[in-house]
């Protein structure tokens, strides 16, 4: 819409894409864009309480979001309210709004409940979980559908051969800007199974990312782990025990060994014009997982002939086609100095607490004294690599000087 000049946007002169953005979904999102067979089967995305005047969560915001005092100071509010309470975050036709005000050129745009449900179903109920990827991707394009800035990521699981194809297929005609895949492994065959080619294939020709976000990456850890005699520590929220120091540490595991395999076993090679993302799972693990990707590479090479076909070390195959977005309390300027500056994405995750108040700021000042090439390339090129395609169809920006002459 661009009704807002950049000195009133959150971001100010700066020009950049985000590579994490969310919907807030209600609790029954995924029954409304059900088929009809499938919609009593449906998983409620969170339980909703009703207060004692007999409105839920949602009502409640709803009639917030129609109040006048209350929008009066979206500009002011709009890196500061969260969930349900910011703009534009279950409100679709608020949303290009939250866009203007926040600055970006376009947000990539992921769910927020529906993951962890579709990777813990795609593990136990595979038809289920299709028939819940179906509605989920029925949701999140009709949402983004409001404004082409908005880019719908839409799922596939990977679980059967012929459905991951199907729904791939079905994903791309809906319009999805990256197909989203579950971190954690398939529980029946590698992630790189010979079987699932024709998802890569079709996501490489119609120029559509393969991206992995936060909450698919099934148990990340045994419980067990908590079982240690001491009180419950609060979540990162500060509420019940639920996403807490140790479970973040565990975030980038089932990510980092899927993508090696992916990797190793040639996948990136075979389709090399096919971008990954690996999203909202942080980047301190990148430098080190680079190097022992490359220490695997020499060890083994000469007994493994996957190694032998490769086309460079693990690592430069990586840089060619991978993208990564670091938290706002990481040291990106380290990770950058030691992954290299064609890796890292800028992200905001609006509208979700984790992603901060202010994390222009602080990434801006964990950059350090990067070069504006290196600055450049995280707020705005590295997206631009692993969406391009997508933002030429929307006539979305590839160059910042596209921005500067539309400005």
């Amino acid at each position: 819409m661009g009704a807002y000049p950049a000195t009133m946007t959150y971001l100010g002169e700066r020009v950049a894409h985000d590579a994490d953005a969310h919907i807030m979904e209600p609790p029954d999102w995924l029954r409304i864009y059900a088929d009809p067979e499938w919609r009593g089967r449906m998983p409620l995305m969170w339980n909703e309480l009703v207060d004692d005047n007999g409105q839920s969560e949602v009502e409640r915001f709803t009639h917030r979001h129609h109040d006048a005092e209350y929008r009066a100071d979206d500009a002011s509010q709009i890196m500061l309210r969260k969930n349900y309470a910011a703009t534009g975050s279950f409100l679709a036709h608020d949303r290009p709004l939250a866009v203007d005000l926040i600055g970006v050129q376009s947000q990539l745009m992921f769910n927020t409940f529906a993951s962890g449900l579709l990777t813990a179903t795609e593990a136990k109920d595979p038809p289920l979980a299709e028939a819940m990827a179906r509605a989920h991707n029925r949701g999140i394009t009709e949402f983004c559908s409001v404004d082409h800035r908005l880019l719908p990521v839409c799922y596939v699981p990977l679980a059967t051969f012929e459905g991951a194809a199907a729904i791939a297929a079905e994903a791309i005609e809906l319009g999805a800007a990256a197909l989203m895949v579950a971190s954690a492994c398939p529980a029946g065959h590698a992630p790189s199974h010979t079987s699932l080619f024709p998802v890569w294939a079709q996501a490489q020709e119609a120029g559509t990312p393969i991206v992995m976000h936060v909450g698919g990456g099934g148990q990340l850890l045994s419980p067990k782990y908590f079982d240690n005699g001491l009180p419950p520590v609060p979540d990162f929220h500060g509420g019940a025990e639920n996403f807490r120091s140790i479970d973040y540490l565990a975030i980038p595991g089932p990510l980092m060994q899927t993508l090696s395999t992916l990797i190793i076993d040639g996948i990136f090679d075979r389709f090399p014009s096919l971008m990954f993302g690996a999203i909202e799972q942080g980047a301190s693990w990148l430098p080190g997982w680079l190097r022992n990707m490359d220490s695997a590479f020499g060890a083994f090479r000469k007994n493994e002939e996957r190694l032998q076909h490769l086309s460079a070390p693990p690592s430069d195959i990586a840089r060619r086609q991978l993208r990564v977005t670091p938290y706002p309390h990481e040291d990106t300027g380290w990770i950058i100095a030691n992954a290299g500056a064609e890796m890292c994405l800028f992200s905001s995750d609006y509208p979700h607490v984790e992603g901060g108040r202010n994390p222009l700021a602080r990434f801006d000042t964990s950059l350090g004294d990067l070069d504006g090439t290196a600055r450049q390339r995280f707020y705005f090129d590295n997206f631009v690599e692993l969406m391009g395609p997508v933002l030429e169809r929307a006539g979305l920006p590839t160059s910042v000087s596209q921005v500067a002459v539309a400005a």
